[in-house]
């Protein structure tokens, strides 16, 4: 599968989170019972396949190449975004840990907390894959040379194949489905 395909084929895993993830806000807010369980999965999917498995090939793969070809103006614009992005989203992240755990804790106006990162998050990523997949992906894929473009498959292709060799993708995406047939 092509570097770029490949991308927007985890993007489109990391949406179908999303959804589930902004149903369990609406949920909370109309007055269901946070699910500890559940929410461990989800960050578990969050950190492990969104960030690690896919933001790290982004970063050390594709991104990597397209800044070491195309320059600083790569550099110091939409890649720097898209990084700050990421980040962002792991502050999020970081902050639903901490009201989840108010929550626990007896403090029932964490729940607010708990609804506002959790869809800042949602919203954050749905509008970062929009700018990936129509903007920042076309654009490598059509201004890298044809070696960088192999280079970046190869390297993405054998990081794939690793994680493969693990189950990382089995592992996730059957914790996408049973949460998707929960809530969705």
């Amino acid at each position: 599968m092509k570097t770029v395909d490949l991308l927007v084929e985890e993007h489109k895993n990391i949406k179908r989170m999303l959804k589930v993830g902004r149903q369990i806000a609406i949920d909370i807010m109309n007055g269901a019972n946070i699910d500890y369980d559940d929410f461990a999965l989800i960050i578990d999917f969050i950190r492990n396949y969104a960030d690690d498995h896919h933001h790290n090939k982004e970063e050390e793969v594709f991104f990597k190449k397209m800044k070491e070809e195309l320059g600083e103006p790569m550099v110091s614009g939409p890649i720097l975004a898209m990084f700050s992005e990421h980040d962002l989203g792991r502050l999020f992240v970081r902050n639903l840990e901490e009201a989840l755990e108010e929550v626990k804790a007896g403090n029932n106006d964490a729940k607010v907390d708990v609804i506002a990162n959790l869809i800042a998050y949602t919203d954050l990523l749905n509008r970062h894959i929009d700018k990936e997949d129509n903007t920042i992906y076309p654009y490598g894929e059509n201004n890298l040379s044809k070696e960088s473009l192999a280079e970046a498959e190869e390297k993405m292709q054998r990081l794939e194949q690793d994680a493969e060799s693990k189950g990382v993708q089995k592992k996730y995406i059957d914790i996408l489905v049973s949460l998707e047939k929960k809530y969705l």
